[in-house]
């Protein structure tokens, strides 16, 4: 009778931690650690998360072991104002519905740029931002960049886009310890994320390249200037379709 695959998992890591009986070559052991982490781990996360709220980031992680405060509560895509997904499909990644996790134009535009001296700027889509929050720090590296790659991969093979989209609207890192669209919008606009308005979700759109810096609630000229673009480009987003992948 065949091994099962669960018993096979739990025969490698057995041989991880005991070896296998005569002597186990550390460059094994490292490969079957990598394995584990890479790719029985990552699936069966995935497919419970589909379905159930994420718990945390590493990133919220870090900044609890720091003592800086986390605010954060899961919501379902039910509880977030449509305006808001809108917006940031709209300011993040336009083709978010046709795409299977790589923007392959704008990653192109991107290093045409770079060619041209200019500094290279994000081409990051949802789904690779998801998977950076979801399993990553936050520490800039090729090997990251790599095992983002992957985990882009798995997320478009196991979620739905619709999925995707809830997840990074929860996850998402809103400045001042606020993690997803409820506690930012309880933080700078005191309702409920279901209550945000267009201009609301364009203004929460408008601060993330460096949410740090720039506030929703107190936005300056740039914040101002990029939420009326963000605001342009939501009613392209309605107009077009860009976002019937993930309408109610």
């Amino acid at each position: 009778m065949s091994m099962s695959f669960a018993n096979r998992i739990k025969a490698l890591g057995q041989r991880i931690r005991h070896g296998d009986g005569t002597h186990t070559p550390w460059v094994r052991r490292t490969l079957a650690i990598l394995f584990l982490f890479l790719v029985p781990i990552p699936i069966l996360l995935l497919l419970l998360f589909r379905f159930v709220p994420v718990p945390g980031t590493p990133q919220m992680l870090t900044w609890l072991i720091v003592g800086d405060p986390v605010h954060y509560h899961w919501v379902g895509d039910e509880n977030i104002a449509p305006a808001l997904g809108r917006a940031v499909i709209g300011s993040e990644d336009q083709n978010f519905c046709s795409h299977r996790g790589f923007d392959w134009k704008s990653i192109d535009k991107a290093l045409k740029a770079n060619k041209r001296g200019r500094p290279l700027r994000g081409a990051s889509t949802i789904s690779q931002q998801v998977a950076r929050t979801m399993f990553l720090l936050p520490v800039r590296s090729w090997i990251r960049k790599g095992v983002e790659a992957y985990l882009t991969v798995l997320i478009e093979a196991l979620w739905p886009k619709k999925r995707i989209l809830t997840a990074y609207l929860n996850l998402v890192d809103w400045g001042h310890g606020n993690f997803g669209a409820e506690a930012a919008s309880e933080a700078y606009f005191r309702k409920p994320a279901s209550r945000l308005t267009g201009a609301e979700a364009a203004r929460l759109a408008a601060v993330l390249p460096d949410p740090e810096k720039w506030r929703a609630d107190a936005p300056g000229p740039y914040v101002a200037d990029r939420t009326a673009t963000i605001v342009s480009r939501t009613a392209e987003v309605t107009r077009d379709g860009l976002d019937t992948c993930v309408r109610k």
